[in-house]
């Protein structure tokens, strides 16, 4: 059988990311390991506290040769409009997990809305990635 264990999302500044996913989301840092031999690559992942077989890769865009100057503007251009991957969060209490974010200093695109799946709303990143934050309602009574 096999399990996700990590996700990847570019990020312009990988910096600029792990201080927005651990300082206002409160995730924690998983690995981050820069590798001389492989032109300071730097390995970047981070993860929801208490759910430690899941990790999101902060993956800065390359350059040649693993990226083509065309595709990395394609790539920038996809997460300028939200549109380059989505992170799924879910939480207990949409509503109370908004107020604490936004006291964190985390800005919204959307505030707590009731959907027919539950109460979801939405942010981004500072690279433009969408994050949708959602307390799933159980459907198997509906």
């Amino acid at each position: 059988m096999f399990k996700i264990s990590t996700s990847q999302l570019w990020v312009h500044d990988q910096e600029e990311a792990l201080a927005f996913y651990t300082q206002k989301l409160g995730m924690e840092v998983r690995i981050d390991v820069t590798l001389a031999e492989m032109g300071n690559f730097r390995w970047l992942t981070v993860g929801p506290v208490g759910q430690p077989d899941i990790d999101i890769v902060l993956m800065a865009i390359p350059g040649p040769p693993v990226m083509d100057a065309e595709t990395a503007e394609q790539v920038r251009e996809l997460m300028a409009k939200g549109f380059a991957g989505t992170v799924f969060l879910t939480t207990d209490d949409c509503r109370a997990s908004y107020e604490e974010l936004k006291a964190r200093g985390l800005e919204f695109s959307e505030q707590p809305e009731e959907r027919p799946y539950g109460i979801d709303c939405g942010f981004r990143d500072p690279s433009g990635n969408s994050l949708r934050l959602t307390q799933v309602r159980d459907l198997s009574a509906v």
